[in-house]
């Protein structure tokens, strides 16, 4: 998943990146690849640095160092062009609550260009995938926490993308409908050959043979497959290595926390 090396093929390449806000840093010289059809975890507590690498990737925040690219653009240099292939589920929700969920998803439609014939044939495709067809003509408002978060599924999927980006999609909703969700994200990656960033702080959310980029206070402190890491760190499981490698890096008197 990561090498020094930046590899063509990378359907996600984030390089020497770093951040800091004023006089704090918020990252620090982040480096990782996800080759396509790849489920990779970016696993870290709250204030790792998840949510800024999200912002930059998605340029919401300006690069200041490093660089980004989407199947091998430039997010920087080619701006929209680069974004094109993105499909992303931001930590806060994003939806219109007084619009149905057909309405959201023809609007996002509309703004990636799909002609409505494709739009409605796309979200029902993909409502269906996610057992809810039946709330299409439903307000938003109306619907549980689960239900809006498969609608903004739903909604980044609409232009078939390419890499889907994932900010701490489960928070706050019950253990089945987390499972639900992590399943549908994971068959995204498995069977359309979709690349997957998914930020969490939750370690039940992430499978054994998935990619894992641990972040801890703006840096990356392991990768590797999880099996490897787990391997590496001298751990019982993922859990065990996770918080090893969380004190071991908290203990580094070179650490400062980021912003």
């Amino acid at each position: 998943m990561t090498s020094n090396r930046e590899n063509p093929e990378a359907a996600l390449s984030v390089a020497s990146v770093s951040h800091v806000f004023g006089e704090r840093s918020a990252l620090r010289n982040v480096t990782f690849e996800i080759a396509p059809g790849r489920f990779a975890a970016l696993l870290g507590l709250n204030g790792a640095g998840k949510t800024t690498l999200f912002s930059l990737i998605t340029r919401l925040l300006a690069l200041q160092q490093g660089s980004i690219k989407v199947a091998g653009l430039d997010v920087t240099r080619m701006g929209s062009r680069a974004l094109a292939p993105l499909g992303v589920v931001f930590q806060q929700p994003a939806l219109d609550l007084d619009l149905s969920v057909r309405q959201n998803l023809r609007y996002f439609a509309a703004l990636q260009g799909l002609s409505r014939a494709s739009a409605d044939d796309r979200m029902m495709r993909t409502l269906e995938d996610l057992a809810m067809p039946e709330r299409i003509d439903e307000k938003v408002r109306v619907l549980n926490g689960g239900h809006r978060r498969r609608v903004e599924i739903v909604r980044a999927l609409m232009h078939e993308p390419s890499v889907l980006l994932l900010d701490e999609a489960t928070v706050g909703l019950d253990v089945p409908t987390r499972a639900t969700i992590v399943d549908h994200v994971h068959n995204l990656a498995s069977e359309r050959g979709i690349a997957v960033l998914w930020a969490t702080h939750l370690i039940d959310e992430i499978r054994a043979a998935d990619d894992l980029i641990v972040l801890n206070a703006g840096q990356v402190i392991e990768s590797g497959r999880v099996g490897e890491v787990v391997s590496r760190v001298g751990a019982a499981d993922l859990a065990g290595a996770f918080h090893g490698l969380i004190e071991k890096d908290s203990l580094s008197p070179s650490r400062k926390d980021p912003a």
